[in-house]
């Protein structure tokens, strides 16, 4: 485990090293309330993509990296954190590998760091602002409390709606840092993810479940250069739920 410091106060961000060819090093960037690990080592450790250097970061606030309370936690600031972390890491002209959350991330990354990145991979990415809901398993549902009732118990009700998987890396999260960047991610960013998405000049590959069906303005996002594969037999963990269909489609895509 590797450890860089990323904001002025001194907060940690960690990740997992696997060492390999630094030559294209790849990032792999988890969801709201989960950890990398978790959710990419199995995957990472298969022999289609293993030999290159590849980060298992844990973004600021969740799984193993520092969660500070005078950090904002939107989009722009998790994607500038990780850029400092990856620029410590001597890392440039990366591959990034970002889940839900984490493609949100990823993307706001290859726009406002270009440098760092050379190939974008998102895994049913979070792309459009929502709507904050209460009673809702995910971001909307964490979006629909204050951050104070949130802090005073909210977490408890929202602990009950979704699956003991989820809640053994949500639990590691800072109750602060779970809360302010659900709250972004469901209020979205100016433009909208999916908007800068479109406009990036790096190969891109978005990956969805094919039960889904099409994803929300899939038709602009091919016609803007996105490969888009539909997976079958998954459902948003793609990664976790088939991880043949998921390795394969990262092999070739990163080797191609």
């Amino acid at each position: 485990m590797r450890t860089v410091e990323v904001t002025p106060s001194g907060a940690l961000m960690r990740w997992i090293e696997i060492p390999g060819d630094p030559a294209r090093p790849r990032v792999y960037l988890h969801g709201l309330g989960a950890a990398a690990a978790p959710y990419y080592a199995a995957a990472v450790a298969r022999p289609e993509l293993v030999g290159v250097r590849s980060l298992l970061v844990d973004l600021l606030g969740f799984g193993t990296s520092d969660r500070p309370t005078d950090f904002g936690y939107t989009l722009e600031e998790h994607a500038d954190a990780l850029a400092t972390l990856l620029a410590a890491a001597d890392v440039r002209g990366a591959d990034v590998i970002g889940h839900s959350m984490g493609g949100a991330v990823a993307v706001l990354l290859a726009e406002r760091h270009p440098e760092l990145v050379a190939r974008l991979v998102l895994v049913d990415p979070s792309l459009d602002p929502g709507t904050p809901e209460r009673g809702r398993p995910g971001g909307a549902g964490i979006a629909s409390y204050t951050e104070q009732e949130y802090l005073a118990g909210g977490w408890r009700e929202f602990r009950e709606l979704i699956t003991p998987h989820w809640w053994s890396t949500m639990r590691l999260a800072g109750p602060e840092a779970l809360h302010r960047s659900a709250v972004h991610l469901v209020r979205g960013t100016t433009p909208t993810a999916r908007a800068t998405l479109a406009a990036l000049d790096v190969p891109r590959l978005l990956l969805r479940p094919a039960a889904d069906g099409p994803h929300p303005g899939e038709q602009a996002l091919l016609d803007a250069g996105v490969a888009v594969l539909p997976v079958p037999d998954c459902g948003h963990n793609i990664m976790l739920d088939n991880p043949d269909a998921f390795v394969a489609a990262l092999a070739r895509f990163l080797t191609g």
